[in-house]
């Protein structure tokens, strides 16, 4: 089982702290993470990654439960598993994922296309996913309690840890908070690439190794293709130090995704809009 937290960018201004984490969990917790609407994120997509390394990935490190409870009513089980009845559980979980192992390999074998051949995969894979908030304390609250999904509670164990064991920069007003984006490249480059070298890296958590450095026209040409198609998420993590406008889920901050005025698509000839009746 694999459960982590890092920082990877930490900035606070007046009170408010942006943090960026870079997070590995199991995927069957992903959804109960989507609920937060408070963070932007971005995530490995299934769709994007190759079915052998999936395969690979969940042979060599399945994600699995961090607690084996009795099964009872309600939404938390009961104490644990002990004895046979406890290494009869994790020998079904395993057998589990290798019967999702001989699946996808069938589809695949069939030439299915990776984003449906990865499907079965996903509960025993872990997810890799950048978060960045300025909105925290009721996320601990409720996920650190007793009463949380174990994976998740532990991952949010993590995530505190990290955040406690980590000092923020203490910004002044016009401050970038910029992941990924090295204090020598912040020296090195002008404010325009190191704004697009940041989403292009944001961005890359989704088909490959996160934060993983490539070549600057790369991140240029990957940031702008990005814009043209309209894939905005990335372009949440930048953002800069602002208290006099309005920051979207951020506090005290502004969203680089901000900047674009065709950042949130207003009408759609698809979609049918009602005339409303005349009250008057």
């Amino acid at each position: 089982m694999t459960i982590s937290a890092k920082v990877i960018a930490d900035t606070q201004y007046r009170g408010a702290r942006l943090t960026t984490l870079e997070l590995v969990y199991p995927r069957f917790i992903h959804s109960e993470l989507m609920t937060h609407r408070v963070f932007s994120r971005n995530a490995a997509s299934s769709r994007a990654i190759p079915i052998q390394t999936m395969i690979d990935a969940v042979l060599m490190n399945p994600a699995m439960p961090v607690s084996w409870g009795k099964n009872q009513k309600g939404m938390a089980a009961g104490e644990e598993l002990t004895g046979g009845a406890f290494e009869e559980a994790q020998l079904a979980w395993l057998d589990a994922n290798l019967d999702a192992v001989r699946g996808s390999s069938r589809l695949a074998a069939a030439g299915v296309h990776k984003q449906v051949a990865n499907r079965v995969l996903e509960p025993f894979m872990h997810m890799q996913t950048l978060v960045s908030s300025t909105e925290w304390a009721n996320f601990f609250a409720l996920r650190t309690a007793a009463g949380a999904q174990p994976e998740f509670q532990a991952l949010a164990e993590a995530m505190l840890a990290a955040m406690n064991a980590h000092v923020p920069v203490f910004a002044g007003y016009g401050y970038w908070h910029l992941p990924y984006v090295s204090e020598f490249e912040c020296h090195k480059l002008d404010i325009e690439d190191q704004l697009k070298v940041c989403v292009a890296r944001c961005a890359r958590i989704s088909y490959t190794k996160h934060g993983q450095v490539r070549d600057i026209e790369e991140d240029r040409a990957r940031h702008d293709d990005m814009a043209t198609q309209g894939h905005w998420s990335p372009f949440e993590h930048a953002a800069i130090a602002d208290h006099l406008a309005l920051g979207a889920n951020f506090r005290n901050f502004v969203q680089y995704r901000q900047y674009f005025p065709q950042e949130c698509v207003q009408t759609f000839d698809r979609l049918i809009v009602h005339k409303e009746p005349d009250h008057g």
